[in-house]
């Protein structure tokens, strides 16, 4: 299994809103009410940009979610797996984890998480059924969605063709918004 240069890390694809919720809802759930402590992104030294193949890791207070994207429609959800403090060892890469390269992910530290969504894409594209993962936090919106085999982020509302699956604690499991 490739783990991307990441010596601990062993990602769990998924397809799929329910494949999600039932691996993963509860603690995503378990997240909400949390601040976002940091967050961190895998750095290309040479290029100076986000290395957007590796996952995006997301603490809440020493609850770590691990979130990665591959080929149309995987997602990986780990937890805990991931020290940013290692090094990403990727042939032909000067890689490193940063945490001070996004102003948007920076904003977001120290705000307690109000929700977080499965977002499932209703395009008539081949993107279709493809689920992103949003937090919602009280002055903005943190996405991570798949662009073709690799992670993007996007910040604010979701776009208009998602679907909206709130995993707030007050819904129940499978119930959408």
């Amino acid at each position: 299994m490739f783990n991307f240069g990441i010596e601990t890390y062993r990602p769990q694809w998924l397809n799929g809103r329910s494949a999600i919720v039932a691996g993963h809802g509860r603690q995503l759930r378990a997240l909400i009410g949390r601040p976002l402590t940091r967050a961190w992104l895998v750095w290309d030294v040479q290029d100076n940009e986000w290395f957007s193949d590796c996952p995006v890791l997301l603490d809440f207070t020493g609850e770590q979610v691990e979130i990665n994207h591959r080929k149309f429609d995987d997602v990986s959800i780990t937890w805990n797996t991931v020290d940013p403090h290692q090094p990403v060892r990727w042939p032909g890469f000067d890689l490193q984890w940063r945490s001070d390269m996004r102003r948007e992910l920076h904003a977001l530290e120290g705000q307690a998480l109000q929700d977080v969504e499965l977002l499932e894409w209703t395009g008539t594209d081949m993107a279709q059924g493809t689920v992103a993962v949003s937090f919602r936090f009280p002055h903005s919106q943190l996405t991570i969605a798949n662009a073709l085999d690799e992670n993007e982020l996007a910040f604010g509302p979701p776009e208009s063709p998602y679907r909206r699956h709130s995993l707030h604690q007050n819904t129940r499991p499978g119930q959408g918004r």
